[in-house]
């Protein structure tokens, strides 16, 4: 692809993957009192730093709001994009144990970083929490996240 499309092919999935999020919550966002609509939070992960849950069950699925790298004990980043990676996935992984669930179980992520060129250090750390079937998968370049991380990702899960 020659750099002319890139932009628009990157916005493109950009628009797509919000506007997925938004169909994804319109479908989960239910009353309170709706049994089928539950927040998830565990204390192995970084606390929201913001008016969210951690991850949100919703019938036969378990939406993970995009963790970053905050070590849940000290609130800090790695120093490295690999390290940042590492401890997204600790977070993630803790999510999904609150839910009675593990990375087989996930069928959606979506990575976001501020650049693309860690790409592939991330994508390597990534690799060794997850195995095929592979989920649904995409990666987008935005321009900055929360605390100053490198890299955010959320995740769908099947509920068993």
């Amino acid at each position: 692809m020659d750099g002319d499309m890139k932009t628009p092919m990157l916005a493109l999935v950009f628009v797509c993957g919000l506007l997925a999020g938004f169909g994804v919550y319109a479908f989960v966002s239910s009353s309170p009192s709706d049994p089928l609509h539950t927040a998830l939070y565990t204390a192995n992960a970084p606390e929201p730093i913001g008016p969210y849950s951690q991850a949100v069950q919703c019938g036969d699925y378990l939406s993970i709001s995009g963790q970053i790298g905050l070590d849940p004990a000290t609130g800090n980043l790695s120093g490295t994009v690999a390290g940042e990676t590492r401890q997204t996935m600790e977070n993630l992984r803790a999510v999904l144990a609150e839910g009675g669930l593990d990375f087989p179980d996930v069928v959606q992520t979506r990575i976001y970083l501020t650049d693309l060129a860690d790409f592939d250090a991330v994508n390597a750390v990534y690799g060794e929490y997850l195995q095929e079937p592979y989920p649904a998968r995409a990666t987008v370049q935005v321009a900055g996240l929360p605390k100053g991380a490198r890299v955010e990702i959320e995740m769908v899960a099947k509920v068993r």
